[in-house]
């Protein structure tokens, strides 16, 4: 019994295919860890041998007074899918272990992605000890506090306010920690891949042609602006979406094209100067599908081997997306420990417009107004930084809330309770 058996997944067969796999997830028999191994679907689009075209001639001949409709056109070949072909995760890893790069598209919210890109690391690892995880989510100014993490050096609250994780991602941690945890344990290079959002912020504004200098030298020196269909799709996709008054496509794609160009940059980078090391590159879906973002930017600066992992895909279908898709079957993050509290930064302060009924922060008789200090000793000025002391919290946990209280005379009020987090 393979040791993906003695976790408690089913086996089944794998059809192969030149261009694209569709790979689905059901739920494992039993569970033996936190970390589920999600069985998987490999389903196989046959473009490769699609049905035959109509014949033109063989079409009967229309009558003149027929409404258009009625006339018999003839349809583009059709790809299908092979719905009888099961594999597993563990079926795609020797492919996926034959490239130098596997880039890895998420929904940057799903839980049930985050957890397969964990193992689709922990496989690749066994094969590949020298292996680095480049991650969109890091910006590249703060590569020296994921290493710190990496060695061991800064704990993980001191590694997000260092990286000023909450004010540039943004996206729940636990979504991520067990990717970065796995890393620290194992000693495997974490790599910052993402350009600072003042750069990126400063081209959706005023274009790339609008920085300054000093601006400019900060921005990859080749910007490849080819793929049209790339450009057509992300013009689809502005188009869907509100935007600011005077925002044009025009910036919306330096934006997109600086993304990309900069995470590929700095992979390749990586890559030249560990020629020994393999890499796992984990983006959004966006970044990565057709290989038009970052991946051919990529190998255009450094010959590698590759491949194209998509979790999920709400586009069309078709040859050439991707070589593996993957659907893990959804999970949710488990429930978070909450103060019960809606807040609002107001001036550099985070203050309390309300605590929700039965709630610690009802319970313990916070007020709306409430200006909160401090949180088991970590002076608190905005959200960013209450999620990073509280963002592994759970219900049941206890903290040591200190807020202020104005009062209409006289200095304000100190006051510190003890709540037990719901």
């Amino acid at each position: 019994m393979s040791s993906y058996e003695q976790q408690g997944h089913r086996r089944a067969g794998i059809v192969s295919c030149p261009r694209l796999a569709w790979v689905a997830g059901a739920a494992p028999a039993r569970q033996r860890s936190f970390w589920p191994i999600p069985l998987l679907l490999v389903l196989c689009v046959t473009a490769c041998a699609a049905p035959t075209q109509p014949r033109h001639d063989a079409l009967p001949s229309a009558r003149q007074d027929a409404p258009p409709e009625s006339v018999a056109q003839p349809i583009p070949a059709t790809p299908a899918l092979d719905l009888s072909a099961l594999s597993d995760l563990e079926g795609i890893i020797p492919q996926l272990a034959a490239k130098r790069v596997v880039f890895v598209g998420e929904s940057h919210n799903r839980y049930d992605h985050h957890l397969t890109q964990l193992e689709i690391i922990r496989r690749l690892h066994a094969l590949h000890p020298r292996l680095a995880i480049g991650m969109e989510m890091f910006q590249q100014p703060f590569q020296q506090y994921l290493d710190a993490y990496v060695a061991g050096d800064l704990s993980e609250e001191e590694m997000l306010r260092s990286t000023e994780y909450y004010r540039r991602w943004r996206f729940d941690f636990r979504l991520y920690a067990p990717i970065l945890r796995y890393a620290r344990d194992h000693q495997l290079p974490v790599v910052a891949l993402n350009l600072p959002v003042e750069l990126t912020r400063e081209v959706g504004r005023k274009g790339i042609e609008g920085l300054t200098p000093e601006q400019r030298a900060a921005v990859p020196q080749a910007i490849d602006r080819s793929d049209s269909s790339y450009a057509q799709r992300l013009r689809g996709i502005f188009e869907q979406h509100p935007r600011a008054p005077g925002q044009s496509f025009e910036h919306f794609l330096d934006v997109q094209l600086l993304w990309d160009e900069g995470m590929a940059e700095r992979a390749a980078a990586y890559l030249k100067a560990h020629p020994d090391d393999n890499m796992v590159v984990l983006a959004g879906s966006g970044h990565l599908a057709h290989g038009s973002g970052i991946p051919q930017r990529v190998v255009r600066r450094v010959p590698v081997s590759s491949a194209i992992v998509l979790l999920g895909w709400d586009e069309e279908l078709g040859p050439g997306l991707a070589d593996f898709l993957l659907l893990p079957q959804k999970r949710a993050l488990p429930a978070a420990g909450k103060f019960g509290a809606l807040l609002v930064e107001q001036d550099g302060k985070l203050n309390v417009e309300a605590c929700l009924a039965g709630s610690p922060c009802e319970s313990a008789g916070i007020r709306p107004g409430d200006q909160v200090v401090s949180v088991n000793g970590r002076p608190i000025e905005d959200m960013a930084d209450l999620r990073e002391v509280t963002w592994d919290k759970r219900p049941g946990d206890r903290v040591t809330l200190e807020i202020r209280r104005g009062r209409w005379f006289g200095r304000p009020r100190e006051l510190s309770y003890e709540l037990e987090l719901r």
